[in-house]
């Protein structure tokens, strides 16, 4: 029985409204303000739903998680404020755009078998792809070079597969991005590696935890 099952996905951001106007053009997600410094990118499923959560402090280093898109109208998200970083190059067939706060993001052309993606970076790709593998119940599956470090039936992910790929830097700062999960054995995530950082409290009701390599994520109960 997994411990976890996906929930949704947040990301910060120092300008919410302009962050949550160009990710709901490019998830095709409907807005809605819930506050001063929470807006909700909401859809169906929602496992799609995407939190924007103001904060102070702007992006300062490469972001750990991602997001690999499959679209042809690269054009549409520049005008809508992405900016080209990378086009493709031999070796390299998908673009590598930034969201108008600075956030990578990749674009790959439409093709038969192409997946969209969330990407999490990882110094240990295969170690960190089996843990999440095994807290979420999903198949452990090799990417294009034959390593196991994608997952594939993840139960809830809005995206066809989960990446890992290898970095050589560690996590420094907090991630930008991260996801949220549905997990009633809090103590059973620790004991697996997880690390808990706090716990529900009068201002929030779920706890938030990293992963082996650092990655942050939530945790909040099925109720």
């Amino acid at each position: 029985m997994p411990l976890a099952r996906w929930q949704d996905l947040c990301f910060d951001a120092t300008d919410s409204a302009v962050a949550a106007r160009f990710w709901s053009q490019a998830l095709d997600l409907a807005v809605e303000v819930r506050g001063d410094d929470v807006t909700c990118l909401s859809g169906e499923p929602p496992e799609r739903t995407v939190w924007v959560n103001r904060v102070p402090e702007p992006k300062t280093v490469k972001n750990r998680v991602h997001l690999d898109l499959v679209r042809s109208d690269v054009d549409a998200l520049v005008a809508a404020g992405a900016t080209v970083l990378h086009e493709p190059s031999p070796g390299r067939e998908w673009h590598l755009l930034q969201d108008p706060e600075g956030n990578e993001f990749c674009v790959f052309a439409p093709e038969p078998g192409e997946p969209t993606a969330l990407v999490a970076d990882a110094v240990d790709q295969e170690a960190l792809a089996a843990w999440w593998a095994d807290v979420l119940g999903a198949t452990l599956s090799p990417g294009p070079e034959g390593i196991k470090r994608w997952l594939r039936d993840v139960p809830g992910l809005p995206y066809d597969v989960w990446k890992f790929v290898e970095v050589p830097e560690p996590k420094t700062v907090k991630n930008r991005w991260h996801w949220d999960v549905v997990c009633d054995d809090i103590d059973a995530l620790v004991a697996k590696g997880a690390t808990l950082l706090r716990e529900p409290d009068d201002d929030i009701h779920w706890h938030i935890l990293v992963d082996p390599e650092g990655n942050d994520f939530c945790a909040f109960s099925s109720d």
